[in-house]
């Protein structure tokens, strides 16, 4: 699959969106694959394949939203940016990879934390990552930025800082990956 052709379905090369949608991406996308191999390497099975594809376009939705940090200049708030994602892949047949994109944001999200945050996610439902493939991808994807996409990856004390202001359970969904991850640190 050529993912770069997909995403400049919605993007030009060149562009600030494109260059941090891309970046970012790649990056996800290779520390994704190498946490896959670990798992390959002790008999799971994992498509890494398919992984290093939906790590490719997780993001693709951030276009159609209103989030000029990342120059992002579309209408809908960025919460929001992986069921536009899952939106877009699915109208090319994408479903799988549609999935990714609807389910990587945070740790996932519960159908509670969206009613209890007033989060704009109409029906609330629960986004959380199933499969191993969605698992790796939500989680490689905590640990790089798109506003600071020059930067290296963040240390795992600053990540679970990160996600500790979204309360207990999403730090015990990221602690949940990580126990079957690793360290990122450790590769």
């Amino acid at each position: 699959m050529d993912c770069l052709s997909i995403i400049q379905r919605y993007y030009t090369p060149g562009n600030d969106d494109y260059r941090v949608l891309v970046s970012h991406s790649r990056q996800v996308a290779d520390l994704a694959v190498a946490l896959s191999q670990r798992l390959i390497d002790r008999g799971a099975p994992i498509d890494i394949e398919f992984v290093e594809e939906a790590a490719m376009l997780h993001d693709i939705g951030m276009c159609r939203t209103n989030a000029p940090g990342i120059h992002c200049h579309g209408t809908e708030p960025y919460i929001l940016h992986g069921i536009l994602g899952r939106r877009m892949l699915d109208a090319m047949g994408l479903f799988r990879h549609g999935r990714v994109c609807e389910r990587h944001t945070g740790a996932g999200i519960t159908a509670a934390e969206i009613i209890d945050q007033g989060l704009p996610i109409d029906p609330p439902r629960d986004l959380l990552p199933e499969s191993l493939e969605e698992k790796v991808i939500c989680y490689a994807d905590k640990f790089f930025s798109k506003s600071r996409i020059d930067e290296p990856r963040k240390t795992l004390e600053r990540v679970r800082k990160s996600l500790a202001k979204f309360g207990g359970d999403t730090l015990q969904r990221f602690n949940e990956l990580l126990a079957l991850f690793g360290d990122p640190a450790e590769l």
